[in-house]
């Protein structure tokens, strides 16, 4: 083995975590807070099965989405544009682009609303600031940077298990919810079943950690050629996504937790945005669970708008034909057409702040949109991952590919539920 791939597979464990980790981390972005704050208001402990009960599934086509990026050394939209027809290409890459939109704006207001909330002053001049922040990093830092910065962003949300350690838990009761949850029924929790399933399995995860499979490849050794190769480096994705995604349930279910403690125990149960949230816990649980809640909504913020932007960004050159990567420079006249679409989609995102729109059904509702299409994407993934032509010898074994395809079913099955019931 060379000197080039003999650095790449002997990287120490907390270099190789990477996409997966970072794609955990972005999933409990400021429009997931406030879905699983809405979930813990609401419904308190009752709600706490949904991250148990979606990690594995969480885990299963993450990996799915991570493999088809490194076998293949293409993102999402370049191997649907070669296996299927180009309708539903455009569907796809139409769907996560108006859901990611969406979910920039809920974001970049949310993070605005909650400086506003620590420092005062306007929060459409803070929600300007973010957006070109969050722009100029993902433009102009170098991608072996930025990579480290967001790994170091993710820190951010562990701010959310200190919120639960100033509070008085029951910890039986917690447990017993967990393994019997005492559901209302109705469509209204249905509706936030797939609000939080959708938050949590969300289309730009998937197109997310498979174009930074891609990057790696890319960036180190190029497609691996030998059967060796390909299964250290799957191990490597296995191990990076189950700790990825456990860190972003765990996360998950601190907040549902927090909220539950305070906010429903206290009858407050219409909270639907992550600033809202926060201001509502001060005079419940005092000033240092408030900072701590708001500044965990500022740090994943500036972590999860830059994914939303570069998982459109990389599906639609895709679609385009162009060079995507992180890894292009602008200055260079690299890459124009995908930083132009990160460029829209962040800015697009800001202008919708300015829109005369609520934002707290831009929040909820973008979490189910996610829900709802989620469904169709994975769906292709798992044909995808279990096609020779795509994969070669490496398609999905079938451990894997039933877990994969479980939780498309539940997916599924959730969303119809929900409709039925409307």
């Amino acid at each position: 083995m060379n000197q080039k791939l003999k650095k790449f597979f002997m990287r120490s464990g907390a270099e190789r975590l990477g996409p997966g980790l970072i794609t955990g981390a972005a999933d409990d972005d400021p429009s997931g807070i406030a879905t699983y704050s809405q979930a813990g208001a609401q419904f308190g402990f009752s709600m706490l099965w949904t991250v148990v009960f979606t990690l594995p599934l969480m885990v299963a086509i993450q990996m799915v989405s991570a493999r088809i990026g490194f076998v293949t050394g293409r993102g999402l939209a370049a191997n649907i544009k070669t296996a299927f027809p180009r309708p539903v290409l455009l569907a796809v890459v139409g769907m996560l682009l108006v859901a990611n939109t969406l979910n920039v704006a809920a974001d970049i207001a949310a993070m605005a609303e909650a400086l506003r909330l620590l420092v005062g002053g306007s929060a459409h001049i803070y929600a300007v600031t973010f957006g070109l922040l969050c722009l100029v990093l993902q433009v102009f830092l170098p991608y072996a940077s930025y990579v480290r910065w967001l790994k170091w962003l993710t820190l951010s949300l562990l701010s959310y298990v200190a919120v639960v350690f100033t509070l008085h838990v029951d910890w039986l009761e917690v447990a017993r919810q967990i393994v019997d949850p005492q559901l209302p029924g109705g469509h209204d929790m249905l509706l936030t079943v797939v609000a939080v399933f959708g938050t949590t399995i969300s289309p730009y995860l998937f197109f997310w950690q498979a174009g930074q499979e891609m990057e790696d490849v890319n960036a180190g050794v190029g497609l691996p050629h030998s059967r060796v190769q390909v299964r250290r480096h799957l191990k490597r994705i296995k191990m990076d996504t189950v700790i990825g995604m456990a860190f972003s349930n765990l996360i998950a279910f601190f907040i549902i937790l927090s909220t539950a403690v305070t906010l429903h125990a206290a009858g407050i149960k219409d909270i639907q945005t992550s600033a809202q949230a926060a201001e509502a816990l001060r005079p419940l649980a005092g000033e240092l669970t408030f900072l701590l809640f708001s500044l965990g909504i500022i740090g994943t913020g500036m972590l999860a708008v830059p994914v939303l932007a570069g998982s459109a960004a990389y599906a639609v050159a895709e679609v385009a034909g162009w060079r995507g990567s992180l890894s292009l420079r602008l200055d260079k006249g690299e890459g124009r057409g995908f930083y132009g679409v990160i460029m829209a989609a962040t800015l697009g995102g800001v202008a919708l702040c300015f829109m005369p729109i609520d934002p707290v059904r831009v929040l909820f509702w973008s979490a189910v949109l996610n829900g709802v299409i989620a469904v169709p994407i994975m769906a292709v993934m798992m044909l995808l991952a279990s096609r020779a032509s795509t994969m070669g010898e490496h398609v999905v074994g079938r451990g894997l590919r039933w877990l994969g395809w479980g939780a498309t079913g539940v997916m599924g099955a959730t969303v119809i539920a929900m409709l039925l019931t409307t």
